[in-house]
């Protein structure tokens, strides 16, 4: 196997235990530093695939590889050491009262000295922009702020994968993009190698290496994100749409015959594109 690669997944089936089958045909492999996203609409199993990806989920057939080694063969201590899975709700996550005592419960039952686990929350809440909360209730936050706890939660636990099951949702515009700037950093600076799960199709083009999109139970495409989205009508099909941007320089291309040459996935791209036809036609 390439060393690069963090995890993998090849699922040939998985059923719920009334019989339903949720997962067919998944194949897809996780480098080491990558931002890849999981996009898919509701009900399509991305948190199903977090969760086998993860490790909780493991009568499936198929197998999943972290570090090369088969999930399957390692105790949940050998995984929790590298993988942690973040929830949609952060209610789901956080039960001490305070900050300092949630991010510290993952380091102390992993069994570091007092002084280290003190030291990993410092450090844990500075990456995730906390500094000075620790001693805050955990009630007396905000949601943006909840879901930053949890990762600093991981983080202090020492996770190099994140696995994120929709981290922006219920967050407003601006705390979207605080999330993803946050996750963006916590990549590109400390070198997390994340996957995130989300239906946010104008987040994907911004901040994703790699993108799979998961319909049905089941990958029907994946690659770098301007690659991935394909026509209107085509994503409607899997009940996704394309990005806003996107959407409209392709009205713009194959209804008002403006002559646009690539598909901008971000205004930046669409600006350009813009001032490259208006430059041919002056």
């Amino acid at each position: 196997m390439d060393s690069r690669v963090r995890l993998s997944a090849e699922v040939k089936s998985f059923c719920y235990p009334d019989g339903t089958q949720a997962m067919h045909d998944i194949s897809l492999k996780v480098k080491r530093g990558e931002f890849t996203g999981i996009l898919g609409s509701n009900g399509s199993g991305k948190t199903t695939l977090l969760k086998i990806m993860d490790g909780l989920l493991k009568d499936f057939e198929g197998s999943v590889q972290l570090d090369g080694r088969n999930i399957r063969k390692l105790s949940p201590k050998d995984i929790y050491k590298k993988v942690g899975l973040f929830f949609q709700n952060p209610d789901d996550q956080l039960f001490a009262p305070t900050v300092y005592e949630d991010v510290a419960f993952g380091p102390m039952n992993m069994g570091f000295p007092e002084h280290e686990v003190a030291a990993r929350i410092i450090a844990a809440l500075r990456d995730v922009e906390m500094e000075g909360y620790a001693k805050k209730a955990i009630h007396a936050l905000s949601f943006g702020q909840k879901k930053r706890i949890c990762i600093a939660g991981l983080l202090a636990m020492g996770h190099e994968v994140l696995l994120l099951d929709e981290p922006t949702a219920g967050l407003d515009p601006m705390g979207e993009y605080k999330m993803m700037n946050l996750l963006t950093k916590l990549n590109r600076e400390k070198g997390v190698t994340i996957v995130m799960a989300t239906h946010s199709v104008d987040l994907v083009p911004l901040f994703l290496h790699r993108l799979y999109i998961l319909s049905s139970g089941t990958i029907v495409r994946g690659g770098v994100p301007e690659d991935v989205f394909d026509t209107p009508e085509d994503m409607a099909k899997i009940r996704l749409r394309l990005p806003q941007v996107a959407e409209l320089i392709y009205r713009l291309k194959h209804e008002d015959k403006v002559p646009f040459g690539k598909m901008p996935l971000t205004i930046g791209e669409a600006r350009r594109e813009i001032l490259k036809t208006v430059e041919r036609n002056a």
